[in-house]
């Protein structure tokens, strides 16, 4: 499997970068003012899955592997940015080739953090980009329709759907809604091809600040209006959101494990607070995950939902899967509740499964294969 990508998008300052910077460890620029950075920043972030631990306290493995996801940070967009205001045509561009979208939003305030239309408002900064990705995506649909309406004069019952299809489309995003709220029942091929924004799985980010966290923890608060704007604007379009404090992560990563670890317990946290981005966008993604343990490693491993066990033994390597045999499987839960895979054998939890099993998260799998 290729490389699957998640895009951080929004808008400028609203912690975007430090975001990026606390998932991937790593150091792109941050300023405090807009229109800093003209490019892109990529990064690999592993997937934090708390089983690997568990698995490894079983097998006691030379090696534990947790399976990744490739995050793009792109520079800010501002109101006009479908059109070429800033640099947001180039920075669109770039967010075409995401699986998914990951909506960061302020909601903090900073004196000393310009916000670029002057003030924190979480709402409208909301509608703000889902209306500049609104209008990318329609100005695509109307080439397109242009296109197809030469070509259906021929009468092809297949380019007359697809006028039809797009049409839906052109209508959907004149409304404002985004073109994932359509129910089609079959996605058409159009849809594919032009890769529309608004189509892409879609998770809010409600950036808060340390002093947010130590008061509710990475929960949605009723008593903040802008964190609670984030969760309705989420659950109007049936989107996933999650809480966090970017900064406050960022800076944990400048700290040993040991102080990091007692600041988060100072907090009430168990964990830093980015890891929900990260399942949040894999989970986006239509992934799950199967892991494989044993003393050499333990390993987590990626398939798209509905992958098959012979497919799943490809991801290891493609002659597993062309001699694949069977699969021993066992649920990541039985596994644990037995204590041991000795244990788990002995209980009847370990399953043989053949070339039609469906692989199901958190499946502990061996693959039997002739070579």
């Amino acid at each position: 499997m290729s490389q699957l990508q998640v895009g951080l998008v929004g808008l400028p300052n609203v912690g975007k970068t430090t975001l990026f910077n606390a998932m991937t460890r790593e150091q792109a620029q941050v300023a405090t003012y807009a229109f800093s950075t003209r490019e892109r920043n990529i990064g690999v972030v592993q997937v934090p899955d708390e089983r690997l631990d568990r698995l490894a306290e079983m097998f006691h493995p030379k090696k534990v592997t947790p399976t990744d996801v490739e995050f793009v940070d792109v520079p800010g967009l501002v109101r006009g940015a479908s059109t070429g205001e800033g640099l947001g045509n180039q920075f669109l561009g770039y967010l075409r080739d995401a699986d998914a979208l990951a909506m960061v939003i302020r909601c903090f305030q900073a004196d000393h953090v310009e916000h670029v239309d002057g003030s924190v408002h979480a709402q409208r900064d909301i509608e703000t980009l889902n209306l500049e990705l609104a209008v990318a995506d329609l100005q695509a649909v109307d080439r397109r329709i242009e296109r197809t309406r030469k070509a259906a004069k021929s009468r092809d019952p297949k380019i007359e759907q697809e006028l039809e299809d797009l049409e839906r489309l052109r209508e959907t995003l004149n409304e404002g809604l985004p073109a994932r709220s359509i129910q089609w029942s079959e996605s058409p091929a159009v849809l594919r091809e032009l890769n529309l924004l608004t189509a892409k799985p879609l998770v809010y980010v409600a950036n808060v600040n340390e002093g947010y966290l130590a008061k509710y923890g990475p929960a949605f608060a009723k008593d903040d209006e802008m964190v609670w704007s984030v969760k309705v604007a989420a659950e109007a379009e049936g989107a996933s959101a999650v809480v966090v404090s970017a900064d406050l992560d960022f800076q944990l990563n400048q700290l040993d494990d040991a102080d990091a670890s007692d600041y988060l317990k100072s907090l009430g946290l168990a964990q830093p607070t980015v890891g929900s981005v990260i399942r949040a966008g894999y989970q986006l993604l239509n992934l799950l995950t199967f892991l494989t343990a044993g003393e050499p490693e333990v390993r987590a491993w990626t398939v798209r939902k509905g992958a098959t066990a012979p497919e799943a033994a490809g991801k290891i390597h493609s002659d597993i899967q062309r001699g694949f045999i069977r699969a021993e499987v066992v649920a990541f839960d039985d596994l644990m509740a037995a204590g041991s895979m000795t244990e788990a054998q002995a209980r009847g939890l370990v399953r043989l499964e053949g070339r039609d099993y469906i692989m199901q998260d958190g499946d502990v799998v061996h693959f039997r294969f002739s070579g």
